[in-house]
């Protein structure tokens, strides 16, 4: 037992948790911008549709920011495995309620619903400081490639899955709540198989402090930190973009496709095989090669410039054209700025660095799911054009990063 590698099972755990997480892509747009599925009345205005979405979108990062470093650090104390195991309870509970809102159309107990996976969703961030755990500088980004791979694996199958499970032609029983029965039964799964196969990793804890608002105390530590300081800032600019993009790229295709909930699947599904091609193979090719400093130096620009292509195409399958950029770049973004994360942090600090850094992602999904509702609202395009700047915005702090 003690010889077993937990890379296997981090891959499966990662896999699986974010086959529920795109399983949920073409569901949650179409219960309020779709009128026919809607779960507001029927005479909300689009306004009222935009913002009530961005604020279902803003809940889950808010409560996440509060959250996840306090998981983060409790992995630090008392392991890795526990911690995992208690975020995957709350996203349990949190899939189970939000498909009961739906079939009461309860707003309330909807909000809610996402609020408590939100607050215990701190299992990538506890997964990555157990890849850091294990990682020498020569497999560190390789096994983040391989987390990433698993990222886009969840993204090929999840969202064509969550549009077929949600459309009542495919079997009469299915309905808009399908998606969210079934993303629980796979983190039940999920639950049992980490509880079989994952292996604690922290052999060293560390006392680390624990508290409500260490969110707020991280936010303080990473500009307050001289190495740091830009890269958290690279982090929350990219986190700030992306999501702009991703929080309103479904709503974007159904205002001006009127695309289905199965389309909106095959184009989350489209941009997987190439995000899970871009990590499991292209990054680590380029691992051996190449630096994680110097891809970042060229695939941050490139990544802000395919977004701001998803503006161009007046048909639906050139999406399929524009999205396997966005993919590669991202593809080979993420797995290497969390690379020099990591490598910035002592053994015993790795929970730490990453509930920071997972404090970085919070407050940068946080934010534009507000935002976005509101830009939303005077166009369409506005959200995806404010992820493109965000992320260019990136790019010149990055460069200022001393190697």
């Amino acid at each position: 037992m003690k010889d077993r590698s937990p890379v296997g099972a981090i891959f499966l755990t990662v896999f699986l948790d974010m086959l529920g997480v795109g399983i949920i892509i073409p569901v949650l747009p179409a219960l309020f911008m779709a009128p026919d599925t809607s779960i507001l009345p029927s005479g909300a205005s689009h306004y009222d549709r935009s913002i009530l979405y961005g604020y279902l979108t803003a809940i889950y990062p808010a409560f996440q920011f509060f959250g996840a470093p306090m998981l983060g650090a409790l992995s630090d104390r008392f392991g890795r495995k526990p911690m995992l195991q208690m975020s995957l309870i709350g996203t349990l509970i949190g899939y189970l309620l939000f498909g009961w809102a739906i079939l009461l159309k309860n707003l309330p107990l909807l909000f809610f619903s996402r609020a408590l996976p939100g607050f215990t969703g701190g299992n990538i961030s506890i997964v990555m400081s157990a890849l850091s755990d294990i990682a020498t500088p020569e497999n560190r980004t390789k096994y983040f490639g391989l987390v990433g791979m698993a990222f886009g694996l969840g993204f090929i199958l999840g969202p064509a899955l969550g549009g077929v499970l949600a459309d009542s032609s495919v079997l009469p029983w299915f309905d808009h709540a399908t998606p969210f029965w079934f993303t629980a039964i796979l983190t039940l799964v999920n639950m049992l198989l980490v509880q079989r196969n994952f292996p604690e990793t922290n052999l060293t804890r560390r006392e680390t402090p624990v508290s409500l608002f260490v969110g707020f105390s991280n936010l303080g530590k990473a500009f307050k930190s001289v190495n740091l300081r830009q890269i958290f800032a690279v982090s929350l600019l990219l986190s700030l973009g992306f999501s702009f993009f991703t929080q309103f790229f479904s709503v974007y295709l159904i205002q001006k496709f009127a695309v289905s909930e199965k389309q909106i699947g095959l184009i989350f599904g489209w941009v997987g095989i190439w995000l899970a091609f871009t990590q499991g193979f292209t990054a680590r090719k380029l691992a051996k090669y190449t630096k994680p400093n110097q891809i970042l130096r060229w695939s941050i620009p490139l990544l802000a410039l395919a977004v701001l292509a998803t503006l161009a195409p007046n048909q639906l399958w050139l999406f399929y054209l524009v999205n396997p950029f966005i993919a590669t770049f991202q593809g080979l973004t993420a797995p290497n700025l969390t690379t020099i994360v990591s490598t910035h942090a002592s053994p015993q600090e790795q929970g730490e660095i990453m509930g920071i850094n997972q404090s970085m992602v919070s407050v940068g999904q946080f934010i534009p799911a507000l935002a976005a509702g509101y830009l939303n609202s005077m166009h369409g395009s506005f959200p995806i054009l404010a992820g493109s700047i965000f992320i260019f915005c990136a790019w010149p702090i990055y460069l200022m990063i001393r190697d």
